[in-house]
């Protein structure tokens, strides 16, 4: 028995939707990111970038469980002396759910040309409308 090596022409990338609505917001991300990666494929193999494209409806609707709207924060920094900003969870939800799922998903990939290429294949929206009908997406339950 021989172990099959992947290479990138031969890789078939499907397309995924996942709802977010009433789901933890990180199990959603977590999810996604095995997709993102291939790690549900038989082929997977973690040098070959072999994963598949996700979208992610209802970013607005998703969930963060226990204190986290209130005693979790987006922080970021502008590079000068005294540029941090921070805003918590529950007005960075409100105003951008769609950028807090993205950096959900983003913290669980690896930081790697592989991660990165696999962070193109990620699309994230707030409503549950979304562009990418002629791709014939399923419907990830899992």
């Amino acid at each position: 028995m021989s172990t099959t090596m992947p290479k990138p022409a031969e890789i078939t990338r499907k397309w995924y939707v996942i709802d977010a609505a009433g789901k933890p917001m990180g199990r959603t991300a977590a999810i996604a990111a095995n997709l993102l990666r291939g790690k549900n494929k038989v082929t997977f193999a973690p040098h070959v970038d072999c994963g598949d494209h996700v979208i992610i409806i209802n970013s607005d609707k998703a969930i963060l469980t226990g204190n986290k709207l209130d005693q979790k924060f987006y922080r970021h920094h502008s590079g000068w002396v005294g540029g941090l900003k921070e805003v918590n969870y529950r007005t960075f939800m409100k105003a951008h759910s769609d950028r807090a799922m993205t950096l959900a998903v983003k913290g669980m990939i690896p930081d790697t040309t592989i991660g990165r290429a696999a962070m193109t294949r990620l699309r994230v929206y707030k409503g549950d409308a979304h562009k990418h009908q002629s791709q014939k997406p399923e419907a990830y339950n899992g």
